[in-house]
């Protein structure tokens, strides 16, 4: 079937692929933020689920309910921790490791030739002024 017609053959090669890599938009975070992170989830996921007990407990009126209040109230300081954790984590980490950005190969290349007409510029005065001491002498 396919090669009957130079319409369909051109159609199929421009169509577009189910599945087509794009570049990440940001970058992966450090390692050490990240591993805050995770932790800082998994205590607030364990303080929510605490919270629910803590409600449900209340409203059926268990023996359970007081001790859930009372750990869901310090839950909710190690969460606050966790997440401030995370916070200082990113902080320490930039101020340790500064923002690594390289120079993009048009910018290296702009660079490059500024510094070429510079050196130019320089060797035509040097070259003017040598010829005004010759021209003087």
């Amino acid at each position: 079937m396919r090669g009957e017609c130079g319409e369909c053959d051109a159609f199929m090669d421009t169509r577009r692929a189910l599945w087509q890599e794009e570049p990440a938009t940001r970058w992966r975070m450090p390692d050490p933020v990240r591993t805050a992170a995770v932790r800082a989830v998994i205590i607030v996921a364990i303080t929510l689920i605490q919270a629910m007990v803590a409600f449900l407990s209340t409203v059926t009126g268990s023996w359970l309910a007081f001790p859930a209040v009372i750990s869901t109230v310090a839950s909710t300081v190690v969460a606050t921790w966790g997440v401030l954790d995370v916070w200082v984590t990113r902080q320490v980490w930039v101020q340790r490791n500064g923002v690594q950005s390289q120079p993009s190969s048009t910018a290296r290349e702009l660079r490059r030739e500024r510094r070429r007409a510079r050196r130019q510029r320089r060797r035509e005065g040097r070259d003017r002024s040598a010829r005004a001491d010759r021209a003087a002498a």
